[in-house]
């Protein structure tokens, strides 16, 4: 009779267990590479809250920051195979499979974040690149924010010409690496999560990124001269895989939608407003920030755009500039 009674038992927990696997959370990898303090993983937060909130708990987005997972180019070739279901990352990481969206980088576009939402939200002809990208293995749910590009150096940068000789950190981007050897420098190409250790040791001089992201991964404790030219808008969209996309019912299309516009928001209300409080935290640290007379930088960097138009073709360039400077005169700097 105990013998009966263990087997049912052990049969019943069996069941049990089959239950709870069928009930289970499907789960979901976000993979980035900000520190866990940073705003992109406060953003990935309220996207992982939203996504089970507008589920109904069926969904469980799992965030693995820091490049736990990935770099940022490895995190989007995950992203085509399934591995990862989403990222979020600079446009112009995702250039490496959409060379068009090189063009996104081209400096000065913009000069104000909410010209930049109007360019990210509404150019038509960003719009028509972003609908290629499911063609390649993913897709922009949304587009989160991180602010313009500044420099952090080792030594003071004034002007263009104190940039002569000097080794600066790029991404893989065509567009961002024309910019820097126009400013001066001589690029060194490496993921982000290598920077910190490589200006530390002298590798490079130098790297640029916005504000946000030199807050948090700490770069102006090896390169405490913050300069702000604020030479590119480089905003994050965030991604999710092409696989993952197709798995989803249209409900549940529409719930990963909305959480997704919610974290936007979230992430461009948190950005915009954290800065100033943020080169606050890192002047009481150390760091030496200025903003240079930008007119020099912009002339060092006009070769760009006809290097763009050889490579891209003026058409494509062209249009760009031309959404960007509409958007400058529809909503001017105040």
């Amino acid at each position: 009779m105990n013998t009966l009674i263990k087997t049912l038992a052990v049969t019943t927990a069996l069941m049990g267990g089959f239950a709870t696997s069928a009930l289970a959370q499907t789960v979901l990898k976000f993979s980035h590479t900000d520190n866990p303090g940073g705003s992109r993983q406060a953003a990935a937060e309220v996207f992982a809250e939203k996504v089970k909130e507008y589920t109904e708990g069926r969904y469980e987005v799992r965030i693995f920051p820091a490049g736990q997972l990935a770099n940022d180019p490895k995190a989007i070739e995950q992203l085509q195979l399934g591995g990862v279901d989403f990222t979020v990352s600079a446009t112009g990481s995702y250039a490496t499979h959409l060379t068009s969206l090189n063009l996104t980088a081209m400096p000065f576009l913009v000069d104000t974040y909410e010209q930049g939402w109007e360019f990210y939200d509404n150019s038509e002809w960003l719009k028509g690149e972003f609908a290629k990208l499911p063609e390649v293995g993913f897709r922009v749910l949304s587009t989160w924010e991180a602010g313009f590009r500044s420099y952090t150096t080792k030594d003071p940068l004034t002007s263009p010409a104190d940039a002569v000789g000097k080794k600066m950190r790029v991404f893989p981007n065509d567009m961002i690496r024309w910019t820097m050897e126009a400013v001066g420098f001589q690029t060194v190409v490496m993921p982000i999560t290598d920077v910190y250790l490589a200006i530390q040791q002298g590798t490079v001089d130098g790297q640029e990124n916005p504000v946000d992201t030199i807050k948090s991964l700490r770069f102006y404790e090896v390169a405490p001269y913050i300069t702000l030219t604020r030479h590119v808008y480089s905003p994050l969209p965030l991604t999710v895989s092409e696989k993952t996309w197709q798995s989803f019912s249209d409900a549940d299309k529409e719930a990963f939608r909305k959480a997704a516009a919610d974290s936007s928001a979230f992430s461009r209300d948190l950005v915009k407003n954290s800065v100033n409080a943020q080169l606050e935290e890192m002047t009481a640290a150390g760091a030496k920030v200025s903003t240079p007379e930008i007119g020099p930088f912009r002339d060092a960097v006009a070769s760009v755009y006809d290097k763009a138009r050889d490579v891209y073709g003026a058409e494509a360039v062209d249009k760009v500039l031309a959404d960007a400077a509409k958007i400058r005169e529809m909503m001017p700097a105040k």
